[in-house]
């Protein structure tokens, strides 16, 4: 039977909460350390792998693996081939370091770190680069945690002025920075949109310019009157058309239909409006960052292990494929979110369920398996046949970020764990 959880807890669950958020020495971490494990493993058979393969330009980036018509134009090969492999560019390139310098952090191995740093410098000329929306992701998951775990010259740098690039897609009159540069839309603006605001807040604490945190809560705001609806649910995509008479759209571009709920777009805004609270204290993202969690965590149609189907609507539940992908990202956000309330032990609890499914042998990859990646059964794009029932690295990203997280509340000292390799 589904539990319910409700959104306010008692003064007696914090106290049980607090107490328990010291590692037990008789609890049974072995789950944790094969997920680290098998992290490590991965990435690194991975990176060798690359290397190998000689690769003459900077297409290096493991994203997913390609699909069946791609596979068909290539020769045959080993496992390698089989990977979707991106330049710089693509929305995706920090992932792969990231995930490195966060095995890196929790196992000490100096391999996961050089590598971390090398696939991290490459990815120095998107500081530039105003052609995207998504410079937190590929920015601040690779220099982000470059510049927090092993700083070198410049690496301040490329963060301020990759939020100085992001920052001029923001139309002061529209209250919001502009997603995509393709298709129809006047003004399009995703809820994916949320998750690069981190990137905005660390350039506004390394430079004191509050600009980056007006923009940021601009974007917020305006995030929270036109993407959600009155049940907390978000839709994907909002045009801009005119909010000044009030005019926009909401429209979905990776979800089942117009008015349901894309799986991976609620984790993005749940994450993203609880970092907007951890940076601000302004207590609305808070509030509002609870009620999307209890959507999530109350929703009828999410299953027994709490791993989404790629869309709370889609019309062959439970059949439909399901997205581990958005599964890492609320246990992740729902970590944060559980650290900066009163009563969190809800949260806490929910989120450990989760990376306690995902370290299962349904997703956790075997060692030397699903091409290199961590997690198996990820959902990119159903509505356009894109990476369906996949790995894809951003689901490895975040899952590694929860269990960062999980190890740092319960007090987790990762070197009785884990010895240098």
């Amino acid at each position: 039977m589904r539990h319910k959880f409700p959104l306010f807890l008692g003064f007696a669950a914090f106290l049980f909460f607090s107490c328990n958020r010291k590692e037990s020495s008789t609890e049974d971490l072995s789950w944790l350390k094969n997920g680290i494990e098998t992290a490590r493993y991965q990435l690194k058979m991975t990176a060798e792998a690359i290397d190998r393969k000689n690769i003459q330009d900077t297409a290096v980036f493991p994203r997913s693996i390609l699909n069946p018509v791609a596979m068909a134009h290539r020769a045959p090969g080993n496992w390698i081939d089989s990977i979707r492999l991106e330049k710089p560019k693509d929305w995706t390139s920090g992932f792969f370091p990231g995930s490195m310098w966060l095995t890196y952090e929790m196992t000490g191995d100096d391999t996961l770190k050089t590598e971390a740093r090398k696939y991290t410098d490459l990815l120095a000329e998107l500081q530039y680069y105003r052609g995207t929306h998504d410079l937190g992701f590929m920015i601040n998951c690779s220099y982000g945690n470059a510049y927090r775990l092993a700083p070198e010259s410049g690496d301040s740098m490329v963060i301020i002025n990759a939020a100085r690039s992001l920052i001029s897609r923001f139309n002061p009159k529209k209250g919001v920075i502009r997603s995509w540069d393709f298709g129809t839309w006047t003004y399009p603006v995703i809820i994916d949109n949320m998750m690069n605001l981190e990137l905005l807040f660390s350039a506004g604490k390394m430079t004191k310019d509050r600009i980056f945190f007006t923009i940021s809560e601009r974007h917020a705001d305006n995030t929270m009157m036109h993407h959600y609806r009155p049940d907390m649910s978000c839709c994907h995509v909002v045009d801009y058309i005119d909010p000044a008479k009030n005019v926009i759209r909401q429209e979905t571009y990776q979800g089942y239909s117009d008015s349901s709920v894309w799986a991976r777009g609620q984790a993005w805004g749940l994450y993203g409006f609880t970092d907007c609270y951890k940076e601000t204290k302004n207590k609305k993202y808070l509030d509002q960052a609870r009620a999307i969690a209890e959507f999530i965590m109350n929703n009828p149609a999410i299953p027994e292990d709490l791993v989404p189907y790629w869309d709370y609507n889609a019309p062959d539940i439970p059949y439909a494929p399901r997205d581990a992908s958005a599964a890492a990202v609320t246990a992740s956000a729902l970590f944060e979110l559980s650290t900066l309330v009163n009563n969190g032990k809800t949260y806490f609890d929910y989120a450990e369920e989760i990376i306690k499914n995902l370290s299962s042998p349904d997703y956790l990859a075997t060692r030397g398996s699903n091409n290199g990646f961590i997690l198996k059964h990820s959902t990119g794009s159903y509505p356009h046949g894109s990476e369906i029932n996949v790995p894809l690295n951003y689901a490895d990203y975040y899952y590694l970020e929860a269990l960062k997280r999980y190890m740092e509340i319960k007090k987790i000292d990762s070197r009785n764990l884990f010895s240098k390799k």
